[in-house]
């Protein structure tokens, strides 16, 4: 900004004009702030502006007893309903205070006696005790035998009969392994043999458009002029008979699908305790295909363990011994490598 004009103090009237009045709005601002707050902190006596504290401070010990007895907020709740317990103030449990052993009692139904004496020991024979009523937990029996039993023929000097039993199952299983691995499905092949399409076959694909159907050539358009020109197709105009004739077509139509509704209504009606019969037996064949299952289920369990994993469980081959390695003794028995 520039500089102020200089006004001219040539006369007394010209000196007075220029004479600032600030601070006499100054004080009348700050008399009226004064007068609104209550008066001026001057002319207010000190007695009123400044006090001494003669109070004694508060003990530690009496702010600790004082906040003790305050009522916590869950206590107040607490305590307009009579039946609900307080909350305790502290997790602490209290100790078991141990009971002072009771004087042995003279034996009873033909219990020893037994004298107390100072050391206050208490009597083994004596009736009154604690005793420890713990309740045992009872097991679930399992299904899993605790020993797998072999076959008799499985022995190492087994009866005939039984050797060629236990034989021809072994000999079983093993064939299923055999049928099983040569009807089986086959293996995807790691490599398939095929040959190298040239530059000229891949030109004659992409031509193609990779579709071997050619019925769309031997198609000829039905609208087409002996000149090869598209004729525009001539839509049939509908009559307002046509279309009464419709109507009533579509209302008769429905009528009898109404009546063929009703009438297997009807005939369902009359076949309901057949259909109650094939519902009871449906039921029946559920209930003995579940029975089965379950019985299934618990034989599967005493043979191999539950399927934990991805792959099947494969039970071991059946170990029996052949008729040349049978020598009915234990001591000419051959180890197995």
């Amino acid at each position: 900004m520039g500089k102020k004009a200089q006004t001219s103090r040539k006369g007394k009237k010209a000196w007075r004009a220029n004479i600032s009045t600030e601070d006499i709005h100054d004080f009348f601002d700050k008399s009226t702030k004064d007068a609104q707050s209550g008066g001026s902190l001057k002319e207010v006596p000190s007695e009123s502006l400044f006090f001494v504290d003669k109070s004694s401070d508060l003990s530690v010990k009496r702010k600790i007893e004082k906040n003790r007895e305050k009522v916590l907020w869950r206590d107040s709740i607490l305590q307009k309903n009579p039946f609900v317990k307080p909350v305790p103030s502290s997790t602490n449990r209290k100790k078991n205070q141990k009971k002072p052993p009771a004087a042995p009692s003279a034996a009873q139904n033909g219990s020893k006696d037994c004298t107390a004496s100072s050391s206050e020991v208490a009597c083994l024979w004596a009736s009154t005790g604690e005793d420890d009523n713990k309740v045992k937990k009872i097991r679930k029996p399992s299904l899993i035998p605790a020993v797998e039993v072999e076959p008799s023929g499985c022995s190492f000097n087994p009866s005939f009969q039984s050797h060629q039993d236990s034989l021809a199952h072994a000999v079983a299983e093993e064939m299923q392994k055999v049928y099983r691995n040569e009807l089986g499905p086959l293996p995807v092949p790691e490599t398939v043999p095929g040959e190298a399409i040239t530059e000229e076959d891949k030109y004659f694909l992409d031509a193609d458009g990779g579709s071997n159907d050619d019925s769309s050539d031997d198609l000829e358009p039905a609208n087409m002029d002996e000149d090869g020109n598209i004729r525009p197709k001539k839509t049939k105009r509908v009559t307002r008979v046509e279309l009464n004739k419709r109507a009533r077509r579509k209302e008769v139509l429905k009528k009898e699908a109404d009546a063929k509704k009703v009438k297997e209504l009807s005939k369902e009606i009359d076949s309901l305790p057949s259909i109650i019969q094939e519902i009871e037996k449906e039921n029946k064949e559920k209930e003995k295909r579940r029975i089965r299952r379950v019985v299934a289920k618990q034989e599967r369990l005493k043979v191999r363990p539950p399927r934990l994993g991805k792959r099947k469980f494969e039970p071991a081959p059946t170990q029996v011994l052949l008729s040349e390695e049978i020598t009915g003794s234990l001591r000419k028995l051959k180890g197995s490598v």
